[in-house]
């Protein structure tokens, strides 16, 4: 029993912490900046407001994450997020591919709560910055759970906060709303009848009951339906993030005004609930019942910090590379109509460029206060290019960049300014390589040293056997095949069959960017006559300029068939002209009117199980696949497979390095395939399997004769091995002793 006496005043109690850096913001750039720095040696202490880690990508919000591959809808193959972001959905995918929010809340707090030098504090909201100068020195937070004060003093600070908390109580020069056109040329800036701010979302779920569930909706619902435009739209299947266009807030301050947007937002839930269930429009929907409704709305947009450079709607559609290049997106510039559902115009207005652009570590850092690090929704960017660079798995990315970005300025004793010089600034391109970052049309230098590589055997590409199914060519459909520089295109042998007579187009296509697969021009063009079952050849006699890959087109003819392969192999994909609808609304991408962007046709994978390959021959053998891949800094499919794979009757698959001058080494990065193409959207939509059929899941690894490590059940591109002690390496063995169903492949091994 304790009794407290009446006293004149009490204090919740204060505890102090000190850290190399403080990062603000528990979403998930913030946990990726956390988790970098920490990995990089950093004692880190990660600060979140909300009782769980992931911002909108959490059980509060269940916004699924996405970034470059945008759903597989776009023309930007082989783009899913690298490093700990990858790293984070492929644990999702293998814990949780059904989709389960919470079980993703799961994945990210086991994390953060197993890596050393990280501390974590939920429910803990910043609240005072203290400054010397230009540089940030401290914080506070409250957490009303646990009633205690905060006193956080740091070298470094990453705001990953999303309204940018640190910055903007540290008096950091930053922007809200869009520009106009005239300041940065940008065609796609919204007028004031589009408006300038993104809104937020709350969303919901249902599920189907045994009998007639009643609602009485609340005294708050929206009463008339059809103030919202597009309300014939709804329908009683719609769920989750498929209503993201139940959106408002954009004319407001959607900071200080955050508790007005999301009382409105509710008034709209459950108008929309109480249209579905009280109408009569929809008897389908009498066994409903609605499962959750979002507590707290989901955030788009509020404050935009300033950097030295400010990526612009022209770095996104010219895709063009910045000598600081660290990071990179691919989502669409995604604008959306400030009065949101209430608008008259479409839900969105999006324009994809014709590949991955890259994002400069000049906009990941504040030009007003020399050690702060910006990542997540508030780096340097203009509301058109932030557009396209707000999303989640971008947004990850970007945090690991600052977390790795972090280590550096500390272990050198420099300011992130300093580091984006360009005699400096390839310390970091080189280092966020080494730990499986992919940074487009950039490679990682010498991963393994001066290693000669020998294996066990090679894959030649020559005969993908037919298995007796057939695809109608009913669209247009090509195979992207990887070709090196001054390798002539081999015979390529079809096996078609027509009931009757028919002509069809077979054509050579090739994107004009290197490491783009948006096809702008026909090299060339055959047609073939096709009646009854044919075995028949195409010889294109060309030879490649450079490392590329070409686009194999079939022309839509549906009353012509091609025989199937049950081969899958890494870096090779069939592609259609077709349509996502979660991204576009045609299998082209049409401006209509002058938005400075692109027209050009979407080339799309199906998603698996639904993939198809064509039963080809190729005369002579393609080498798509060889040893010295391993070697050549490429880290993923881009302008070619970059990948070693081992012949199909291979049984016990091996790769050998050796070293006349031995390295010195302490970690040992394996970069195995988890076929990057594969989205991996987070919660609601579910995945096929838990890991992808070439990744490497049981291996050993030998150094200088001596097991190091037996992996079992791996379901990660990137392992990273660490030695307890350094040691000169004269020989290392990898053994694959199985992959997940697919002939494995690898693509690297990267030495630190």
């Amino acid at each position: 029993m304790k009794i407290f006496q009446q006293t004149d005043a009490r204090h919740f109690p204060r505890q102090r912490l000190k850290a190399d850096l403080l990062v603000a913001g528990g979403g998930l750039s913030g946990l990726c900046a956390a988790l970098a720095a920490a990995r990089d040696g950093l004692e880190v202490v990660l600060v979140q407001d909300r009782p769980v880690l992931g911002g909108n990508a959490s059980s509060e919000v269940r916004l699924w994450a996405n970034g470059a591959t945008s759903h597989m809808g776009n023309n930007n193959r082989w783009a899913r997020e690298g490093g700990i972001m990858g790293e984070i959905l492929e644990e999702n995918l293998w814990r949780n591919k059904e989709g389960n929010p919470v079980m993703f809340d799961l994945v990210l707090l086991d994390l953060a709560r197993s890596q050393p030098g990280l501390t974590l504090l939920l429910n803990t909201a910043l609240f005072e910055v203290v400054t010397a100068g230009e540089r940030i020195t401290g914080a506070c937070g409250f957490n009303p759970i646990n009633e205690t004060f905060y006193d956080i003093e740091a070298l470094q600070f990453c705001d990953a906060t999303g309204d940018g908390v640190l910055g903007y109580l540290a008096g950091a020069e930053y922007r809200e709303g869009a520009e106009e056109q005239a300041e940065l040329g940008e065609k796609m800036a919204p007028g004031d009848s589009f408006g300038y701010k993104l809104g937020h979302s709350i969303y919901f779920y249902t599920k189907q009951t045994s009998g007639p569930v009643n609602f009485v909706p609340p005294s708050f619902a929206l009463q008339d339906i059809t103030a919202i435009p597009r309300y014939k739209r709804l329908t009683s299947t719609l769920n989750g993030c498929d209503l993201w266009w139940l959106e408002w807030g954009g004319r407001l301050d959607t900071v200080h005004e955050s508790e007005t947007i999301k009382w409105e937002l509710w008034k709209i839930v459950w108008g929309v609930w109480n249209y579905i269930k009280n109408s009569g429009d929809f008897p389908e929907a009498d066994n409903m019942t609605i499962e959750w409704v979002g507590a707290i709305p989901g955030k788009r947009e509020s404050r935009r910090f300033m950097g030295d450079h400010l990526l612009c709607q022209q770095d996104i559609i010219e895709q063009r590379d910045h000598y600081d290049a660290v990071g990179y997106g691919g989502w669409s510039i995604d604008l959306h109509p400030a009065d949101g559902v209430y608008s008259t115009h479409d839900g969105c207005r999006q324009f994809h460029s014709k590949g991955t652009y890259t994002i400069p570590f000049r906009s990941l850092y504040s030009r007003s206060l020399s050690n702060l690090f910006l990542t997540g929704r508030l780096i340097s960017a203009s509301h058109v290019a932030f557009g396209s660079a707000r999303v989640m798995c971008t947004c990850g990315l970007l945090g690991e960049v600052v977390g790795r970005a972090a280590a550096l300025c500390h272990q050198q004793q420099i300011s992130p300014r300093q580091l984006a010089e360009p005699a400096r600034i390839g310390d970091l391109q080189q280092h966020l390589q080494a730990t499986g970052c992919f940074i487009p049309r950039q490679r990682l230098n010498n991963p393994a040293g001066q290693a000669r590589v020998t294996t066990s055997s090679e894959y030649a590409l020559s005969h993908l056997e037919a298995n007796g199914s057939w695809l109608a060519l009913s669209e247009r459909m090509a195979l992207l095949l990887p070709v090196k520089a001054g390798e002539r295109l081999p015979v390529i042998g079809l096996t078609l069959r027509s009931r009757i007579l028919q002509t069809l187009t077979v054509s050579l296509l090739a994107s004009e960017r290197p490491g783009n697969f948006t096809p702008e021009h026909t090299l060339a063009s055959q047609t073939l006559q096709v009646s009854g079952e044919q075995r028949l050849p195409v010889d294109f006699n060309m030879v490649s300029e450079r490392d590329q890959y070409l686009f194999l087109a079939f022309g839509a003819q549906p009353d012509v068939e091609i025989a199937l392969t049950d081969t899958a192999l890494p870096g090779l994909m069939t592609v259609f002209n077709s349509l996502n609808a979660r991204v576009a609304k045609h299998t082209r991408q049409i401006a209509d009117g002058d938005y400075g962007v692109d027209e050009f046709d979407f080339w799309l994978p199906r998603r698996r199980p639904h993939q198809v390959m064509p039963a080809l021959t190729f005369d002579p053998p393609l080498r798509c696949y060889a040893a010295e891949h391993l070697l050549n800094g490429h880290l993923r499919p881009e302008q070619h497979t970059n990948a070693w794979v081992p012949a199909d009757d291979d049984r016990a698959p091996t790769v050998t390095w050796r070293w006349d001058d031995p390295p010195v080494v302490q970690t040992l990065t394996l970069i195995f395939d988890n076929d990057f193409d594969n989205a991996m959207e987070t919660v609601q939509m579910g995945h096929d399997s838990a890991v992808t059929p070439h990744c490497v899941n049981r291996y050993r690894l030998w150094l200088n004769g001596a097991l190091i490590v037996e992996v079992n059940d791996n379901h990660h591109s990137v392992r990273e091995h660490r030695l307890v002690h350094p040691e000169p390496a004269h020989e290392i063995k990898l053994e694959i002793l199985a992959s997940a169903g697919a002939l494995p492949a690898l693509y690297s091994l990267n030495l630190r």
